[in-house]
């Protein structure tokens, strides 16, 4: 079967340049990679067709031949073909090395490849989440909680090391306690030395000889602990906070794993929050509602005293400044919005009736007065 065209290949043209080159091996390599196309033998051709034409494009030498003599110009030259031994593994391998820099980093890890930093490995605690439910009054004035955890604590055994006598380890005798294995692999460009987690140790650069009899050599053991959480002014429902190293235990005196504290609120009786404003809902009679009146209104931190002007409609919306909720970023206070509501009893007395008649037969309290358009024009406004 013959050669497809390595510029037909990665899709470019002959002047392509070599940034241009990798760019397009990059978008074909990802598309056709096997674990994005599991079982498909079809792909893997393609991949390893894509790989080729690389191989030959981005050296300067082999392109210069090829531009010239096509696939009999490469006839005997070294590489040209993965028919000389080189595995998927040496090709994912290659990846993580040679090209993750010239791809922006991170492109050997795409393919599960690329080499270890060379450090031991260090051991990392899960998270917990925990739910805390805060009152409006906490949330204004920010609050400590004291909780309980079940959790992953070190062992006081061994103090977290896994050691029975906290000496019985050793140096692991395959990584000398580097914690990686070194290995050379046949490449496109020759071979490469690469380093991978130690197979023995696990990363960790030594071996237990005799593991403690409480935690069995892992250095954590069940437990609980009393954590002070210090919740901040002006957080919100669905905030995540985060509290470093209160999460689990690491195996082994790794680094604890992260507490992420979830806020939840407490329904208040009387407020409702909208962001950082509080709003009120304030009812007042018929009386204050058209003859005026000053009203005492419960705000979070105190009593006011606000005036009713005469006349004021139901559905009046008056704003307390900097009496609402403290912003989380310490950038000021929310407001206070009293919305007011004009009162209507349910059942009253003869004497009301009567006063209520009397009101009927006065001009003041027909709505069809013409003295009253005003306050209709505004109220038309507000649905126009």
């Amino acid at each position: 079967m013959s050669k497809r065209d390595y510029y037909e290949v990665l899709e470019v043209e002959k002047n392509a340049t070599p940034e241009e080159i990798k760019k397009a091996y990059r978008k074909k390599a990802i598309q056709f990679h096997p674990d994005k196309n599991p079982g498909d033998s079809s792909a893997e051709d393609k991949f390893k067709e894509a790989a080729e034409a690389y191989e030959v494009l981005s050296d300067a030498n082999k392109k210069a031949r090829y531009d010239q003599f096509g696939h009999a110009g490469l006839s005997g030259a070294a590489g040209g073909g993965y028919g000389g031994g080189m595995s998927m593994d040496d090709i994912f391998s290659s990846f993580g090395d040679i090209f993750g820099d010239a791809f922006g980093g991170g492109f050997g890890s795409f393919f599960g490849g690329g080499s270890s930093s060379g450090r031991k490995r260090v051991n990392k605690g899960t998270n917990l989440r925990v739910t805390v439910k805060l009152t409006l009054d906490e949330i204004a004035n920010g609050t400590t909680k004291k909780i309980k955890l079940k959790k992953y604590v070190a062992c006081d055994a061994c103090k977290g090391t896994g050691e029975k006598d906290g000496s019985s380890s050793k140096t692991c005798p395959t990584c000398n306690g580097r914690g990686t294995q070194t290995r050379v692999v046949n490449t496109m460009l020759g071979q490469m030395q690469t380093s991978t987690t130690c197979s023995t140790c696990g990363g960790e650069g030594k071996i237990i000889s005799e593991k403690c009899t409480k935690c069995y050599g892992e250095g954590v053991v069940s437990g609980e602990e009393l954590v002070e959480l210090k919740i901040p002014a002006g957080v919100s429902e669905g905030v995540q906070l985060s509290v470093s190293g209160k999460g689990n235990a690491a195996r082994r005196g790794g680094i604890n794993g992260d507490l992420l504290v979830l806020i939840k609120e407490v329904e208040h009786d009387d407020f409702q929050r909208d962001g950082n404003d509080l709003i009120y809902n304030l009812f007042i009679s018929i009386p204050d509602a058209v003859t005026g009146a000053h009203v005492e209104v419960q705000t979070l931190q105190s009593k006011v005293r606000i005036k009713i002007d005469a006349g004021t409609q139901s559905g009046k919306i008056l704003r307390l400044r900097g009496k609402g909720l403290p912003s989380i970023e310490g950038y000021g206070k929310g407001d206070l919005l009293v919305r007011i509501n004009v009162f209507i009893p349910s059942s009253i007395s003869r004497d009301d009736k009567k006063l209520l008649e009397q009101m009927r037969a006065s001009d003041n309290f027909d709505p069809r007065n013409k003295k009253h358009t005003s306050i209709f024009d505004k109220f038309k406004g507000y649905f126009s």
